[in-house]
């Protein structure tokens, strides 16, 4: 495998590793108890910032934990250029994580339309987010393997 693989593999695992602890950790403290809109956008906006900020903070850190093992273990020093081809498979799979990302939040903005929940909004949106990361993911590991 190519070093752009195992790096699109490490950011697929870590991606669903990040998510989910974030989740487990974080949806049991939503409060139960009859809302207002003010607790509603406070939970909801603090859970996507905080995600955010976790998720960019642990990327960083794994790309970097990454890059030290793959030395390590291979001698190979990360790729100091991306060639056409990197390019070409980044803008792809740019494109299609857009696209999911997209789709995800005319779905959220559906879902105010037919009255449901603000707490319905959130959790396509959110999802969105996630879908969005992983689609990216599967596209650039799946473009390097095929080719383009």
């Amino acid at each position: 495998m190519t070093y752009q693989e195992k790096k699109s593999i490490v950011s697929l695992i870590s991606t669903l590793l990040i998510f989910t602890v974030y989740l487990l950790y974080r949806y049991p403290q939503y409060p139960n108890e009859v809302l207002d809109s003010k607790v509603t956008f406070h939970y909801w906006g603090s859970f996507i910032l905080v995600l955010t900020l976790v998720s960019i903070a642990a990327h960083i850190v794994i790309s970097i934990v990454f890059n030290i093992i793959f030395r390590m273990t291979t001698g190979e020093k990360e790729p100091a250029f991306a060639d056409e081809l990197d390019k070409r498979i980044g803008l792809l799979a740019f494109r299609n994580s857009f696209a999911m990302f997209v789709s995800g939040f005319l779905l959220a903005m559906g879902s105010l339309v037919i009255d449901q929940p603000l707490k319905v909004m959130f959790i396509v949106l959110i999802a969105a987010g996630f879908l969005s990361d992983v689609t990216g993911s599967i596209s650039r590991l799946y473009y390097y393997r095929r080719g383009v």
